[in-house]
């Protein structure tokens, strides 16, 4: 079935960052999900083409995440991809997240599945992060793309710590929400939430390993125990 024929509610679930797409249209993708983009799209007068594009958009960066060796690339161009494929992307991922995640808790608080604190603990792990990934683009990215690779064994250090922090706050993440696993009779708003927190899950580990395992083991290895 062709994508503009899909529910808005399918979309939402299939697609992470899709629910961001239709928020920015208002579109009503939970208690209207079961109508089609198409239709929804010609109710508001928009280009549903349009809106199909950003959605394939979102599904090319998610399929690509994975598909090229980092490993070869020269310091600057390793740094500029961190920079656009994942410092850029949590900064589009966490604000729909937190958003969401609000909804859910506001909506079902009542049920014992709800993930009561998800949000809050969101938006620290967003402070957290912001603050990690400013001190890269301020301090230590533009040692490495200067050449100054040899001094930046202390920073490299600092932000290896920080890493295992955002690796604690991934399994409080899991904690809340049953290893992101959404329960019987939830809503399309909860589940696209456990789809763009499992793209986001999948999409910090990546940057942490990116960081970790390829561009910092060109200036400080880490100790193999």
């Amino acid at each position: 079935m062709e994508m503009i024929d899909q529910s808005l509610g399918q979309l939402a679930r299939r697609i992470p960052g899709a629910t961001r797409v239709f928020d920015a249209y208002d579109f009503d993708f939970c208690c209207a999900g079961n109508r089609t983009l198409r239709t929804v799209a010609a109710a508001a007068g928009v280009d549903a083409e349009a809106i199909v594009a950003e959605l394939r958009g979102l599904e090319a960066r998610a399929a690509s995440s994975q598909a090229e060796d980092w490993s070869t690339a020269t310091d600057d161009l390793l740094v500029d991809h961190i920079l656009r494929r994942y410092h850029a992307v949590h900064r589009e991922q966490l604000p729909e997240l937190i958003r969401l995640a609000r909804k859910v808790e506001q909506v079902h608080g009542d049920r014992a599945e709800c993930p009561r604190g998800l949000a809050d603990h969101l938006a620290d792990m967003a402070q957290e992060l912001e603050s990690h990934m400013r001190k890269e683009e301020a301090v230590l990215f533009p040692m490495i793309v200067q050449g100054q690779g040899q001094t930046v064994t202390m920073p490299i250090t600092v932000m290896r710590s920080e890493h295992e922090d955002h690796g604690d706050a991934l399994r409080r993440l899991s904690e809340l929400t049953d290893n992101i696993t959404a329960p019987r009779g939830a809503c399309t708003t909860w589940r696209a939430l456990y789809t763009g927190l499992r793209e986001f899950r999948e999409d910090l580990m990546q940057h942490i390993h990116t960081e970790n395992n390829i561009l910092f083991e060109r200036f400080a290895p880490a100790a193999v125990h």
